[in-house]
């Protein structure tokens, strides 16, 4: 896993991780700090994927990482990395999405897992939450709500993936299971324990 803020993100996934019949586990955490010194983004795509391939991960999942990668290195994983942004993509990409909603002065907003292109916040969509946009929020109270429904669709999409549910098919996200077009949006409610199923593998996830 590939992180940059506070890593509530990967709080939730090490939780949800913890279920034995989760299909995933998490063996690897990548922390790019602003403060620490810049080296490039070939340099650092170059010490990722060692760091990376030492370990056997076999989906990159990014939470608030604000390196901009490098496209070589974007595209030796694609449809092998995910990242989660704080809006409905393609609405509101880059920096400050939940204030850009705000000013746009929405109904709703929401979270969004998709694959990773080399463009910023693009890639085919895999899953979506929706939160309402209440009239006296700011910035601080949209983004709490947002981060809420992050918390439970990232785990979410990671199963997905990881029971090998999720394929790409013409640059579009096709999920075996979600056959009614109106589930195209994936909202989860709070988790409920589900019984461990025969035959499920972990997949290995670095964060």
């Amino acid at each position: 896993m590939l992180i940059s803020g506070r890593g509530s993100n990967l709080r939730a996934l090490l939780a949800a991780c913890a279920d034995a019949a989760y299909p995933a586990e998490i063996v690897s955490v990548v922390s790019d700090r602003v403060e620490a010194p810049h080296r490039g983004r070939q340099a650092f795509a170059a010490q990722a994927e060692l760091f990376l391939g030492s370990q056997r991960v076999q989906l990159v999942c990014l939470a608030g990482f604000m390196r901009v990668l490098d496209a070589a290195f974007v595209e030796m994983w694609r449809d092998r990395m995910v990242n989660i942004h704080p809006s409905l993509l393609p609405a509101f990409p880059g920096l400050h999405p939940q204030s850009q909603a705000l000013a746009a002065g929405v109904r709703f907003t929401g979270c969004t897992v998709h694959f990773v292109r080399p463009e910023v916040d693009a890639g085919p969509i895999i899953a979506q939450a929706v939160v309402p946009a209440h009239p006296d929020d700011d910035e601080a109270s949209l983004s709490a709500r947002i981060l809420g429904a992050e918390h439970r669709l990232y785990p979410l999409t990671v199963r997905l993936i990881a029971e090998g549910r999720v394929r790409v098919v013409a640059g579009k996200v096709e999920i075996d299971g979600w056959r009614a077009p109106k589930r195209a949006i994936l909202n989860p409610s709070e988790p409920r324990r589900k019984s461990p199923a025969n035959g499920w593998s972990r997949t290995p996830v670095g964060l």
